[in-house]
């Protein structure tokens, strides 16, 4: 009967479907550019009082970075100049690994984020944003009488 549903052997076919099935859920390894190959790679952290995020953005000006903050989605925009001018004639290139043109990241903060409190930061290629929560979110202790 199985030799009619598939040809060959019957373990070797199911071991060929599974690495088929693990090959199209398996995700690609984070590497130094990000995970999945987004840029800039961005961490986000949550404290008490506020939410962290961390955008890699090296060899970038800050003022060519903007962060805008509209009903609860934080966007970071901007453009990295290519490191190479595209009309060397001369220059054979033979790899090139480095980000360049326009990119757009997009994080959405919890409810209890305060839109009139935020702050951002760029030190080292690395563009600290922080969100404090609302003053009415924050865990607080309540005296008994």
């Amino acid at each position: 009967m199985y030799r009619s549903l598939f040809s060959g052997d019957l373990f070797a076919e199911v071991d060929r479907l599974q690495r088929q099935l693990q090959q199209a859920f398996d995700t690609p390894s984070p590497s130094i550019r990000g995970h999945a190959g987004g840029f800039p790679a961005v961490n986000v952290g949550q404290t008490p009082g506020s939410t962290e995020i961390y955008a890699f953005v090296p060899g970038i000006d800050p003022a060519k970075i903007d962060v805008t903050l509209d009903r609860g989605v934080l966007s970071i925009t901007g453009e990295r100049a290519a490191a190479v001018a595209a009309s060397d004639a001369k220059l054979t290139l033979h790899s090139n690994e480095r980000f360049d043109g326009r990119f757009r990241r997009v994080v959405s903060l919890p409810d209890d984020s305060d839109p009139n409190a935020v702050s951002a930061d760029c030190r080292d290629g690395v563009l600290h944003i922080s969100v404090k929560r609302r003053e009415a979110a924050l865990p607080r202790r309540i005296e008994i009488q």
